[in-house]
């Protein structure tokens, strides 16, 4: 029994290696240009092990990143439904939060762009996203602000699509627009920080009633 728990214990630490590994070179390298023998030689075991834990690089991939972003909806579904929060606030840390998570883990727009695309009905189904978004404070706070008629779209999901946008997009579009500026790796992560502040305010102006 005693020798059983130790090949359960280290097969854990094995896996947690390789996974801790693979995102050091994802985030060092993309997906695109990773070999996994570049994630065993990282972890320091060699490529039959590895292959052994984890069959392909999309299923390491998928993993970490269902990982990350299971973590990250966790702490957005705190914040959707803090009671004690305006829906004003709620924009300005959602924003704040939403850019710091991808500037620690970059490949995640990479991530969700492929699985939106071949298949959504998977994601949501892996991650709650749905019930988190629609069963929400954040929701109910936009029906409210549309009945005192503060804000003028009665549909929650252009303001939802609108603040995710402006998240998401510049980090999708990240090399064309350090190209088109003329910028390097710091003065975009300089202008994503900027963009903390700016995209509450946009939002607020976007939305309101006129």
């Amino acid at each position: 029994m005693a020798k059983t728990k130790d090949i359960k214990k280290i097969d854990r630490s094995t896996e947690q290696k390789i996974k801790e590994a693979a995102r050091i070179v994802f985030f060092r390298k993309g997906f695109a240009a990773t070999r996994t023998r570049d994630i065993a030689d990282e972890a320091g075991l060699n490529l039959a092990l590895l292959n052994y834990y984890f069959r392909s690089k999309a299923k390491l991939f998928e993993l970490i990143m269902l990982e990350a972003f299971s973590g990250f909806i966790q702490r957005m579904t705190i914040i959707l439904n803090d009671e004690k929060t305006s829906l004003d606030k709620k924009v300005e840390l959602v924003a704040a939060k939403y850019i710091d998570f991808i500037m620690e883990e970059p490949e995640i727009p990479t991530f969700l762009i492929s699985e939106i695309r071949n298949n959504p009905q998977e994601l949501l189904r892996k991650l709650p996203i749905e019930q988190t978004i629609n069963r929400s404070v954040f929701f109910a706070q936009h029906r409210e602000a549309v009945t005192k008629g503060k804000i003028t779209e009665p549909n929650p999901l252009h303001f939802f699509m609108n603040m995710m946008g402006l998240v998401i997009f510049p980090f999708v579009a990240k090399p064309i627009l350090m190209g088109i500026g003329n910028i390097k790796e710091k003065e975009f992560n300089a202008l994503m920080m900027e963009r903390k502040k700016m995209i509450p305010a946009w939002i607020k102006v976007m939305m309101k009633a006129r």
